[in-house]
C-alpha cells in the first residue's frame, strides 16, 4: 500500500528485456535507506518487487521485473534510459497517510490534453477520461497520476481536471510532462469498489423525495 506521496525522483539505468516482461534498473537515493531484496516499490505509481540492489554510497540502485500484465496496462513498456520516474516505498503501518490510500495497481494510462499555466506557478492539467473508469472519477475525489495523489477539480463528459501546485510540479515527473503524454491512471480504491458493485449489482441506489422536495440517494444491498 502507498499513498501517492512522491519520495523521490530516480532514474532509469537500464531496460532488458526478459522474454514478454522487463527487467528496469533505476538509480535512486532517498528509497534506498531501507532497501531489501522483496520490497514493494511504487514506480510511476506501479507497485513492483525489487529483485537486486546495490546501496554503496557512490552508486545506488535497484533492479525490478514487470511482467506482460503490467506493461500492457501501463507506461512501463516505454520507459528509455535516462528517463525520471517517481519513486515511493510503501507505507509504514502508523506513519501520517498524506495522500490517500494507493495500492499501486494501475487501471489503464490517459493522455494529457491541456496544460492551463497561473501566475502563482501552478497548473490546470487535463486528462482524458479512459472509458472503462469513467464512473471511477468524481469531483474532490481523488486519483493518482504516474503514482502522484491529486485531487479532482472537475469532470466532463470525456474529461476530469486536477489543479498542481508548484511544489509538486518541481519534485515530480508531472512538471515535466507535455500534451499528448501518457500517464498511469490509478482510481481511488473505494470509488472503485463501489462501481463494481453498482455494476455487479450488488449494490443499488433507491431515490427517495423528502417533504421539501429534495431527493436522498440511498444505496443499499
Amino acid at each position: 500500500m502507498f499513498t501517492g506521496i512522491v519520495e523521490e525522483m530516480g532514474v532509469v539505468r537500464s531496460v532488458r528485456d526478459i522474454g514478454n516482461g522487463r527487467c528496469l534498473m533505476v538509480e535512486a537515493e532517498v528509497v534506498m535507506s531501507d532497501m531489501a531484496v522483496g520490497s514493494s516499490i511504487a514506480i510511476d505509481g506501479c507497485c513492483l518487487t525489487v529483485t537486486e540492489f546495490d546501496s554503496t554510497d557512490d552508486d545506488s540502485w535497484f533492479s525490478v521485473e514487470a511482467v506482460p500484465e503490467t506493461l500492457n496496462r501501463t507506461t512501463l513498456g516505454e520507459f528509455s534510459c535516462g528517463q525520471k520516474v517517481n519513486l515511493e516505498r510503501a507505507v509504514q503501518v502508523g506513519s501520517r497517510l498524506g495522500g490517500h490510500i494507493v495500492q499501486g495497481h494501475v487501471d489503464t494510462v490517459s493522455e494529457l490534453e491541456l496544460i492551463s499555466e497561473y501566475l502563482d506557478g501552478s497548473r490546470r492539467l487535463t486528462f482524458k477520461s479512459p472509458e472503462d473508469v469513467l464512473g471511477h472519477i468524481v469531483e474532490k475525489g481523488s486519483v493518482t497520476l504516474d503514482g502522484i495523489s491529486l485531487t479532482v477539480a472537475s469532470v466532463s463528459k470525456n474529461s476530469f481536471e486536477v489543479a498542481v501546485i508548484p511544489h509538486t510540479l518541481f519534485i515530480t515527473t508531472l512538471g515535466q510532462r507535455d500534451v499528448g503524454d501518457l500517464v498511469n491512471f490509478e482510481a481511488d480504491v473505494l470509488a472503485r469498489y463501489v462501481a463494481g458493485s453498482l455494476i455487479s449489482g450488488h449494490m443499488t441506489v433507491d431515490r427517495t423525495k423528502r417533504p421539501g422536495g429534495e431527493t436522498d440517494a440511498v444505496c443499499s444491498d
